[in-house]
């Protein structure tokens, strides 16, 4: 071979191997960009908010979530409420203590050492996999990472916070029932999880921040899947004490978010999760892609002017961090789901914020109808504040509103704020709902949450790409009608003959509601979706009558 033909032989391996690492280098880019899609859902929420479908029922109707403090839990009522600004009211989650140990292969004795928060996590998390199509039992050995947001503490009675008394018989149980690491962990290790488990602690703003964990690690392929939310149950009334002597606290207990009657924050309890994956690979196993999250990021105070008070200069660096994250500008959002705590100090330094980054410039006009303005408001008006659990309740809210095309009412806003001069930029309360249908641009909103810790986080989240053509003849099959062309079979299962049951009725229930998908579409979820437990039932119909009729037998 001649000394050009080997020259031109190196040369062309040489190209070869630039055009191999610019692809590299590309799809590296590209995957660091690219969205995560929000697949499932689950939460255990005030109000009877016990499934992403509830939860939406409760802010479509613009209900009132917050109800008396519990007087179950062995805690003074009277002197709680009689205290110089105290209060006997907060938003509270129904029957904590009804946790189906056997289901998940847990002890009666294991199960009364647990961490309420630890019990929820379980549960949320494996309605969210099933929310998504996933039998949970097929993750087993994969890299599904878990990311939990925890930050209270005290169960057992270890702390000021906790009061419960635990069973003498429960011993040796305690320093895993009551770790806040092993809420986390034992999510993997209940399902065989091998991807990343981390339980984060940054108060409120936890679950926000276990959030943008989660789509960081699934960017860098540290995971396939990720888990991702937060729980907060309050074992002891440390918090309604401590708040009372300081005076933060809502009388009624209510966070009246943004507006003119905000006089203190109204906490309460609840978990969230929500099962996260690369856009490319959900599409690829066929998971539904209720939204996707953009960008997402997360930073701190640093030395502000108060351990615990907000810092305006960082929450403008965080929105405007994760805006970059996601390519996007001020003018690409249309709502914000703010942390809105309804306190007279954090809410219009939060107000102000989003001014600054969503100005400058003018809207005509009060409401968050009008064309061009940003529409704020804060679940916590409906729930309260769920402090560790906060962060992913507004990013659920976010993700529901974007499927349901309305942006939910924000209570006790009618009036906004006087304390914030909302003239000066586009930033507009939603007092009332608005419509919010796909067409024209993409429609997307920011969630923010804010932690007492000097942790703020904020994420970009958009609707769901267009369905391909195949995808959507699939979600109109979704809509048949009642009757169908030949028998179908609806097979249940469950671990025990009762839950056997109880399954058949709350599914019962659920098709009872209206608005019910098609018979083939529930015989194919039952089928695929869900784990098979030994005790088996099958309904076989050729109408949604028979059907029902089978399920009421069972």
């Amino acid at each position: 071979m001649s000394d050009d033909a080997k020259l031109l032989d190196y040369l062309k391996r040489v190209t070869a191997d630039l055009r191999r690492t610019r692809a590299e280098l590309e799809d590296l880019r590209s995957r660091d960009r690219e969205p995560v899609a929000v697949v499932g859902l689950g939460c255990r929420l005030p109000g009877g908010a016990d499934s992403p479908e509830a939860f939406w029922r409760l802010l479509e109707e613009g209900a009132d979530a917050i109800g008396d403090l519990p007087a179950d839990r062995g805690w003074d009522v009277e002197s709680l409420a009689a205290r110089p600004g105290g209060t006997r009211a907060g938003g509270f989650l129904d029957d904590i203590g009804g946790f189906d140990a056997g289901f998940f292969g847990i002890s009666p004795r294991e199960a009364a050492a647990m961490d309420p928060q630890q019990r929820l996590m379980l549960e949320v998390s494996w309605e969210a996999l099933e929310h998504a199509g996933i039998d949970p039992a097929s993750l087993t050995g994969t890299p599904t990472g878990v990311f939990t947001g925890i930050s209270l503490g005290g169960y057992a009675g270890g702390s000021v916070a906790g009061t419960v008394p635990i069973p003498e018989e429960a011993a040796g149980y305690l320093a895993t029932g009551t770790s806040l690491s092993v809420a986390s962990g034992r999510l993997s290790y209940t399902l065989g999880l091998t991807g990343p488990a981390l339980t984060v602690d940054t108060a409120c703003s936890s679950s926000l921040v276990a959030v943008h964990l989660a789509v960081r690690a699934l960017r860098s392929g540290e995971c396939s899947l990720a888990l991702a939310g937060g729980a907060t149950v309050m074992t002891g009334p440390m918090l309604f004490e401590e708040f009372a002597r300081q005076g933060g606290l809502a009388p009624d207990g209510r966070c009246k978010a943004f507006g003119a009657g905000a006089d203190g924050t109204g906490f309460s309890e609840g978990a969230g999760a929500v099962v996260l994956e690369r856009l490319s690979d959900a599409r690829r196993a066929g998971h539904p892609v209720l939204a996707v999250i953009r960008g997402s990021a997360v930073n701190q105070d640093g030395a502000s002017n108060g351990l615990t008070a907000p810092s305006g200069s960082a929450q403008v660096r965080v929105v405007r961090a994760a805006l970059a994250d996601a390519g996007l500008g001020p003018g690409d959002v249309d709502a914000v789901e703010a942390h809105g705590t309804g306190t007279t100090l954090g809410d219009p330094i939060e107000a102000q914020a989003l001014l600054d980054v969503f100005g400058p410039g003018t809207a005509t006009g009060s409401e968050a109808t009008v064309p061009g303005t940003v529409a704020v408001g804060s679940v916590k008006s409906n729930i309260g504040h769920t402090q560790a659990a906060a962060g992913v309740s507004g990013l659920m809210a976010m993700v529901l509103a974007l499927g349901h095309g309305t942006l939910p009412a924000t209570l006790h806003a009618d009036r906004p704020s006087h304390l914030v001069d909302w003239e000066t930029g586009r930033v507009r309360v939603r007092g009332s709902a608005r419509p919010w249908p796909r067409g024209g641009r993409t429609r997307r909103a920011g969630v923010s949450s804010f932690g007492i810790s000097g942790t703020n986080a904020h994420v970009i989240v958009e609707e769901a790409p267009e369905q391909t053509a195949p995808e959507a003849v699939a979600s109109a099959d979704a809509g048949t009608p009642a009757l169908v062309a030949g028998p179908v079979p609806w097979v249940l299962s469950a671990r025990t003959a009762p839950a056997l049951a109880e399954q058949a009725a709350r599914l019962h229930a659920r098709l009872g509601e209206g608005a019910a998908p098609g018979a083939a579409d529930v015989a194919r979820s039952l089928a695929t979706a869900r784990t098979a437990f030994t005790r088996r039932a099958a309904v076989v119909g050729a109408s949604d009558t028979e059907l029902m009729e089978g399920l009421r037998a069972i």
